[in-house]
């Protein structure tokens, strides 16, 4: 993109929303209107004619359409959330909300997880207006709420409550993936997600008989809850292969000359060194006890006690998964979904994978692309209700040295000015193209 002046604004725009707080603490506590707004204003600016929307007040979503020139192509969903989780400010160098740009890096919460994307569509498309350029294919903008938490005011509420507005979306482009691994050994990898893990957050809860705890009590809630969430958290997953998760492991093996026997991937990975880091929490389902609530006084037994898990399964895994937590947990113990979302996959041989390679390939020539599967989930589940394909991809062209899965919800969050510049030269690259 030789737009100069959307290389300022992707700048301007990152340091501009992470300025606003949208603090998503759960429960429904965050307000995105702010932000909401600033994003329609760029738009509305450019011409373009965005749509406010939301089931909760102060929890709002923005959506536009980008007019295509073969209305018999399939539209492309163009989203990012606009809500980021709590900071700690005493933790931080600098304020997490000042998006301070000093020394060529915007900091602040949101910079990576995922105002900086946000930023990137807005440069983009306000460079296509002053052009006057229009895509092959409709893109539909989407910005939303709640990605942080449920997504019941944010995507979920779309697809749900407003599915028209996506009419004719058949892939969907979002976080994250098109960022720099470097691998410690000199090579940069350029990963892009074609798949996610499902979400299975879970509630436990353990039945007793309440009593004194000075006497012996065998059907203790507390000890029957225990001895369930230390077998989840000791329990060997089996291995289960994806064919992303596969076709990454098939490419890095070709990349670092090692034997692919998908046999033994455990080895495997071994033998891939840093680079294992992309895969290897996404060749088995999981489950981490993560919360525990129980009793009320030290010398009361509570006839009750209560334990959250996050629990991920694989695309395909779902059904291990629950047979799995059946067993896990035992006769004393019950257990629920507190929030279920699907699993994705997507083709890593379809058309617009391989032009979402191309564009990195351009601006990173020294890169090597390869597909992975997302450990967590992102707003591409909801939409995916409506048919929609998703595949991850921030392109942000990072030096070595920088962690970019600390960045997410990390102390310190920031990003380099300059990986915003190669961010939306992949991007209008690739949609140019899509």
């Amino acid at each position: 993109m030789g737009d100069q002046r959307a290389l300022d604004e992707v700048v301007e725009f990152t340091s501009g929303l992470i300025r606003i707080d949208t603090t998503n603490r759960g429960g429904g506590d965050c307000r995105e209107r702010p932000a909401a707004e600033y994003a329609a204003e760029r738009l509305a600016e450019a011409g373009w004619e965005p749509t406010l929307l939301e089931r909760t007040p102060g929890r709002t979503n923005v959506v536009t359409r980008i007019e295509g020139t073969d209305p018999s192509a399939g539209a492309l969903l163009l989203h990012g959330h606009l809500d980021v989780v709590p900071a700690e400010t005493a933790d931080w160098s600098v304020h997490p909300f000042s998006g301070e740009v000093r020394d060529g890096v915007v900091w602040g919460r949101g910079a990576v997880d995922m105002k900086n994307m946000d930023a990137m569509i807005l440069a983009v498309v306000r460079a296509w207006a002053r052009e006057g350029f229009r895509p092959r294919r409709d893109v539909v903008v989407a910005f939303t709420a709640d990605e942080e938490a449920s997504a019941e005011d944010g995507s979920g509420f779309l697809a749900d409550e407003h599915p028209h507005l996506f009419e004719g979306c058949t892939e969907g482009i979002s976080e994250s993936g098109a960022f720099t691994f470097h691998d410690g050994a000199g090579r940069q990898l350029y990963p892009i997600a074609a798949g996610e893990r499902g979400t299975a957050w879970l509630k436990l809860t353990a039945r007793g008989r309440a009593g004194h705890g000075s006497k012996v009590n065998a059907e203790n809630a507390v000890t029957r809850l225990a001895a369930a969430i230390t077998r989840i958290g000791a329990h060997e997953w089996p291995l289960r292969l994806t064919p992303t998760v596969r076709a990454a492991l098939i490419e890095l093996a070709a990349l670092y000359g090692v034997d692919t026997d998908l046999r033994d991937v455990d080895r495997l990975l071994e033998k891939l060194g840093p680079a294992a880091r992309l895969v290897e929490a996404t060749v088995r389902n999981s489950a981490n006890p993560t919360m525990l609530d129980a009793g009320y006084k030290i010398n009361v037994i509570p006839g009750e006690a209560v334990a959250y898990v996050d629990g991920r399964y694989l695309p395909g895994g779902e059904e291990e998964f629950r047979t799995t937590m059946d067993r896990l947990t035992g006769p004393d113990v019950e257990w629920e979904f507190h929030h279920r979302e699907v699993a994705l996959q997507a083709p890593v041989d379809s058309p617009t994978y391989a032009r979402l390679r191309a564009a990195v390939e351009e601006f990173a020539p020294e890169g090597h692309v390869v597909p992975y599967c997302m450990s967590g989930g992102t707003d591409a589940k909801q939409f995916s209700r409506l048919g929609i394909t998703g595949y991850g991809f921030t392109p942000l062209k990072l030096p070595e040295g920088y962690d970019y899965q600390a960045m997410f919800h990390g102390v310190d969050e920031r990003v380099p000015v300059e990986a915003l510049h190669f961010g939306v030269r992949v991007l209008d690259r690739f949609l140019r193209t899509a």
